[in-house]
């Protein structure tokens, strides 16, 4: 177990990731990418096919996923007088046609501004974020015609460290077979390797299967700038944990069965909602949870998880729970058996 009294700083969680094991496609079969099995106790590792996950979950275990659903959230438009170019990313919908964007060349769009998409698509730019984003407008008549246009000409937004430009294949591989609520910019990418028939062979062995909604944004990418973890401000993400859901956690803790969450987005969620005692309440809001170690974990009994990019809030996520020397030797593990890493890599259950 991870020492109560040591601080730990952002140099912690560094580690050599050499380009070649930064997945740049997904495998050819979602549930064929290698699985390592880290077990905390034993302090052993294993290396197995992720079709074998049905081995390490049990008749009762109740298994989290995050069923947000990635849209193509970058957009190409021109500015109404002067025809320049402008590359327009849609971060959150703050009401009906209301967005928060970033745009790229910044310096190139003020308030007041006319983007035009299409000649049926256009937004005005209405103010300006602390972040150094934008404030836009659309003029749209309903959600439901503005979110079939962005289908249509939105591209599908892929991690800066694939450094390649997305193709039509990303929009189906860069998402979880069971996404249904639309609102993310990035994957829950460790449930990318789960396909129906895997979830039906668990159903099949009698685990329990919920869902929370975390909607993943760019901050999941950004770096931390600060040696001293207490000073990092994490971005808010929007998340809902049903009433359903809510139950079906209680339950367990109550009968004592394992709860595995499946990535790190999940495990913000189910933490965020903890109230007192080993109970989560049913809550939708915004979290900026940050977790990182020494943290003592409420809700989760086993994680499954990609493996993550040096020094990131999800390594430190991630070390909170499996120990920081532990997740380590894991990773060099990893190395010496070429796995694959990162959102199209493969992935790990944490027992």
């Amino acid at each position: 177990m991870i020492e109560k009294k040591k601080k730990f700083k952002l140099g912690d969680f560094d580690y050599p990731l050499p380009k070649k094991y930064i997945a740049q496609y997904p495998g050819e079969k979602r549930d064929q990418s290698k699985l390592m099995v880290v077990d905390r106790e034993k302090k052993t590792i294993e290396h197995k096919k992720f079709s074998n996950i049905v081995d390490y979950l049990r008749k009762n275990d109740l298994l989290i996923l995050n069923n947000t659903k990635v849209f193509p959230a970058r957009l190409f438009a021109t500015k109404d007088r002067t025809d320049a170019k402008v590359e327009v990313f849609l971060l959150r919908e703050l009401a009906q046609n209301l967005w928060e964007v970033m745009v790229r060349p910044a310096r190139k769009v003020r308030i007041g501004n006319k983007l035009v998409f299409t000649p049926k698509l256009m937004c005005d730019v209405i103010d300006n974020t602390v972040s150094g984003g934008r404030v836009v407008r659309f003029e749209s008549e309903s959600q439901e015609e503005l979110h079939k246009i962005i289908d249509k000409i939105g591209t599908s937004p892929l991690p800066p460290y694939i450094t390649r430009d997305p193709e039509p294949s990303d929009k189906k591989r860069y998402q979880t077979v069971y996404a249904s609520e639309r609102g993310a910019v990035a994957a829950p990418t460790a449930g990318l390797h789960f396909t129906k028939d895997l979830i039906k062979k668990l159903e099949k062995k009698g685990v329990k299967i919920e869902y929370i909604t975390l909607h993943i944004g760019l901050g999941t990418f950004r770096p931390v700038q600060v040696e001293d973890l207490n000073r990092h401000q994490m971005d808010s993400e929007y998340f809902e944990v049903s009433p359903k859901t809510a139950m079906a956690i209680n339950d367990a803790r109550k009968r004592h069965r394992k709860i595995v969450a499946v990535g790190t987005s999940t495990i913000r969620a189910l933490e965020t909602v903890v109230v007192s005692g080993f109970m989560v309440s049913p809550k939708r809001g915004w979290t900026d949870k940050f977790i990182y170690p020494p943290y003592d974990y409420k809700m989760v009994d086993s994680m499954i998880t990609n493996f993550h990019t040096p020094k990131s809030t999800l390594m430190m996520m991630v070390s909170a729970f499996a120990d920081v020397d532990l997740l380590k030797k894991a990773y060099r593990e990893a190395k010496k058996h070429d796995y694959n890493f990162l959102s199209y890599g493969d992935a790990m259950i944490i027992v």
